[in-house]
């Protein structure tokens, strides 16, 4: 069994990106008060802390960093070609396929809103792409 070619320093960058990329979406000036108000959150008065949500967010953060780029490291070795464009390109088809399909499933049970659902699909999309070029314009050493 052979396991992809990951650089690890980009994943840990494209990880810091992300949460980047959340901090800025989800600023009270960006999308932060409507996502709040679709979710029906007090940012004022948050039911709990912030610290395991974040520890969280940051281990998750990470792991789908990781996956994508050895997801991005397999495109690249099916379809040869530009390393960018394998992991622009896989970014986008993993989101479509897992990530936004499960979020409007999920979402369509639960009876969010549909606003709720796209605001974070969304997010998950930019995420994704942000994690992509840091990815793709980093590639393991020998690519």
């Amino acid at each position: 069994m052979t396991i992809p070619e990951i650089n690890y320093w980009a994943v840990l960058i494209a990880t810091v990106a992300s949460m980047i990329v959340g901090a800025i979406w989800y600023a009270r000036g960006v999308m932060g008060a409507r996502w709040a108000k679709l979710a029906d959150v007090d940012l004022d008065k948050p039911s709990r802390g912030v610290l395991w949500p974040m520890i969280t967010t940051v281990i998750v953060t990470f792991i789908t960093a990781w996956v994508l780029a050895g997801a991005s490291s397999i495109a690249w070795h099916f379809y040869e070609g530009s390393y960018f464009w394998a992991s622009l390109v896989t970014a986008v088809m993993l989101w479509a396929g897992f990530t936004a399909a499960r979020l409007i499933t999920h979402d369509a049970f639960e009876g969010r809103s549909t606003k709720l659902t796209t605001l974070n699909i969304a997010h998950e999309l930019i995420t994704v792409l942000v994690m992509a070029v840091v990815i793709g314009v980093w590639p393991p050493a020998g690519i």
